[in-house]
């Protein structure tokens, strides 16, 4: 009998084990089910907010930009930290609305009405960081409205994705050129003063003349300035005054900045400057040269030539591959044909050769 009732003990001891092991079996199953459709709604909502800035990350503007610009911040708003750090698209990061461009409030961007028959309208490409954005372009801006009280100074940025970064990160609204004369048209603007803060004659100079040329007619007078290097030239021999005021100013600014007196000091304490440009595919490239060429005559003979041929020397002395070193500066027409078609070097393998120097 005692023997029955341990066995029947036995047999529920065990039907109940085996009842709460398949419990515990099925909460893991249900928990591990939650956590992958959590990760799956996540990287959903993450998705969505990707889409909607890469949207808003064009060069031209439709009839539902200002709609995409708004929709891609309120969507990221909602987002929590977590979900934020899965936004990945094509261009689409988390740092396009987690990077911290300064303080917006610091700017203006003149797109005010109520304009009067002469406008100066100051066109830039644009930059989408605050703080540059009211220190540089605010800062021509307002100099050019001390300096002609009697013009109103308006605003119109080239880059229409610079615009919409502006205007989806930090809700300010800035016209591109077509917008900037269309109100000037709006408000019965007579006169107009064009001041491009570009550099040189190249693509986005061209396209805010040939957006100009459309609206002429609409005018009394037209007058568009010059770039900042003034007319481009044939050669790289041809220079002018407005390069070499720039020469000038560039060089006297990096040499204040660096804590010289002058060009022989900073020479004489084995110090060289480097000027660097965007660079361009656009005819105006030549600009560089010409740059190189006022740099010679200012009596700057440190120039980025020059410090092609100390790059070459040094990387000689540190017995950097031949090939690498053509490859490194640039000198293309000195290569063979083996070395310039069939040779195939990694910029990690370049930049190993450069951190030899």
């Amino acid at each position: 009998m005692k023997k029955k009732v341990l066995m029947v003990l036995l047999a529920a001891t065990l039907s109940v084990s085996m009842i709460a092991g398949c419990g515990s079996k099925g909460d893991n199953n249900t928990d591990t089910t939650k956590t992958e459709s959590k990760q799956d709604s996540d990287q959903e909502a993450a998705d969505k907010v990707a889409k909607l800035i890469d949207d808003i990350y064009v060069q031209e503007r439709t009839d539902t930009t200002d709609e995409d610009c708004k929709a891609a911040k309120e969507a990221w708003d909602k987002l929590t930290d977590a979900q934020k750090e899965l936004v990945t698209g094509e261009e689409a990061s988390p740092e396009y609305f987690g990077r911290d461009t300064g303080d917006a409030s610091k700017d203006d961007p003149r797109n005010q009405d109520e304009i009067g028959e002469n406008e100066l309208l100051v066109v830039s490409f644009g930059t989408s960081f605050n703080d540059s954005r009211a220190e540089d372009i605010k800062g021509i801006e307002d100099a050019l409205a001390e300096a002609y009280p009697d013009w109103s100074v308006r605003r119109a940025f080239t880059a229409q994705i610079i615009i919409n970064h502006v205007q989806a990160r930090d809700d300010e609204v800035i016209d591109n050129m077509q917008q900037a004369l269309d109100r000037a048209v709006a408000n019965g603007v007579k006169n107009l003063v064009v001041q491009p803060t570009h550099l040189m004659h190249g693509a986005e100079y061209d396209e805010m003349v040939e957006a100009i040329d459309a609206y002429k007619d609409k005018f009394e007078s037209v007058a568009i300035a010059e770039p900042m290097l003034g007319e481009v030239g044939d050669d790289a021999t041809v220079i002018n005054d407005d390069k070499a005021a720039v020469a000038q100013a560039i060089t006297d600014e990096a040499v204040k900045e660096a804590g010289y007196d002058s060009m022989e000091a900073a020479a004489e304490d084995g110090t060289a400057f480097v000027f660097m440009g965007h660079g361009t595919s656009h005819t105006a490239k030549v600009s560089y040269s010409q740059m190189q060429t006022q740099m010679e005559q200012l009596g700057y003979d440190q120039t980025p030539h020059c410090t092609r041929h100390t790059c070459i020397s040094m990387l000689t002395e540190a017995h950097a591959d031949q090939t690498m070193i053509k490859k490194i500066v640039g000198h293309s027409g000195a290569m063979t044909l083996t070395e310039r078609v069939y040779t195939h070097l990694d910029i990690e393998t370049l930049v190993e050769a450069i951190n030899k120097i």
